[in-house]
């Protein structure tokens, strides 16, 4: 399915007509942010390998895991990008499960549907690719099973709406998985992050013509919430548990928040 296709998507009875309509929503989003992730999309995957030795990949299939997501499920993948996590989700809910892939750059949904028609497997078929806004989903209340983000609530323009969209659209005792980056209360591990991506991050990204753009990456995670902070926040926007693992030795973090 290319990712500039129309799909049509269940809408909120409550913010809009009780019928299906074909996404046409404006994305209220930094246009600065994502100019950025639609021009690293295409050595996006090959840098996170690269850059985390391949580690990415377990922490996602923790993420994944936690989300709770089980055969059957009606699953959402927001920020999805290159389609990870939405991979992952495909395998967790079958054939017979439902994935939903939403991101703000057409570059990175383009190459997430070219990597499904690459892939085999027949529940891969299930995943739709939707062009979207974090803070304003267009989707019904209550509409998911289960929910991940990765890397996307530090990239958002405001934490507290995105978690309010995630919780609306999620069912009453289901769970978000929200994978990032860990913003520490240890100035050593603070230290720590900081020099890989001035030592090791930007280097290795500066050979790829893209020096600037993972620059902001040391300011994203500094003006990011710490574990206690988003447990603070998913809390404060209705969730009725939440809890912040540390991953890697605190280098990143995943939230898990149930409704």
């Amino acid at each position: 399915m290319a990712s500039s296709q129309l799909i049509p998507l269940p809408f909120s009875s409550s913010r809009r007509p009780p019928s299906f309509c074909f996404r046409c929503r404006p994305i209220r989003c930094s246009n600065e942010r994502q100019a950025l992730f639609s021009r690293i999309a295409p050595v996006y995957d090959n840098l996170n390998d690269l850059l985390s030795l391949g580690q990415h990949r377990i922490w996602k299939r923790m993420a994944v895991s936690w989300s709770g997501a089980k055969m059957g499920d009606r699953v959402l993948d927001v920020c999805c990008g290159s389609g990870d996590l939405s991979f992952l989700l495909s395998d967790k809910v079958g054939s017979h499960g439902k994935v939903t892939g939403l991101d703000f750059s057409k570059e990175q949904l383009s190459i997430a549907s070219s990597r499904q028609n690459l892939r085999s497997k027949n529940n891969f078929m299930n995943i739709e690719w939707v062009e979207g806004d974090a803070l304003d989903l267009p989707f019904a209340d209550g509409w998911f099973d289960a929910i991940t983000m990765g890397y996307g609530l530090r990239n958002v323009v405001d934490k507290r709406k995105a978690m309010q969209e995630i919780l609306r659209v999620l069912k009453a005792g289901s769970r978000v998985s929200i994978l990032d980056f860990n913003k520490s209360d240890e100035p050593l591990t603070t230290s720590v992050t900081e020099w890989m991506i001035d030592n090791v991050v930007v280097p290795v990204a500066s050979g790829y013509g893209l020096s600037e753009e993972y620059k902001y990456l040391k300011s994203s995670i500094r003006e990011f919430l710490t574990g206690k902070e988003l447990e603070k926040l998913a809390l404060e926007v209705g969730f009725s548990t939440a809890r912040h693992y540390e991953i890697s030795g605190g280098l990143m973090g995943c939230l898990v928040a149930k409704r």
